[in-house]
């Protein structure tokens, strides 16, 4: 995940954008065949979204993982997440999360 983040965040910087946001939809923790996982995939992919901030960009994330709260903090912050309980509310909640990231 800090590999797409950090790719994403050099294609946003060619952006000219007065905001830029960074949008994440996940199925839960950082995670790869190889050895990307657990706390090493959590802190890499932590300090990815870092640099991204340091770039001018936002990132939130959006999950249906239910036990997102115990590291989507650490990752994005305490506010920069939405967990929807149920795949099929997404398109419902959409219009509430671009409010949260627009106001």
């Amino acid at each position: 995940m800090g590999v797409t983040i950090r790719h994403l965040t050099q294609l946003l910087s060619e952006v000219e954008a007065r905001t830029k946001l960074l949008i994440t939809l996940s199925d839960g923790k950082p995670d790869d065949y190889d050895t990307y996982r657990g706390a090493y995939g959590i802190e890499d992919t932590r300090m990815a979204l870092i640099e991204a901030r340091r770039s001018g960009i936002h990132p939130f994330c959006i999950t249906i993982d239910n036990e997102a709260k115990d590291y989507l903090p650490h990752m994005y912050g305490a506010v920069n997440y939405a967990v929807i309980d149920e795949v099929r509310k997404l398109p419902l909640k959409v219009s509430d999360i671009y409010r949260r990231l627009t106001t």
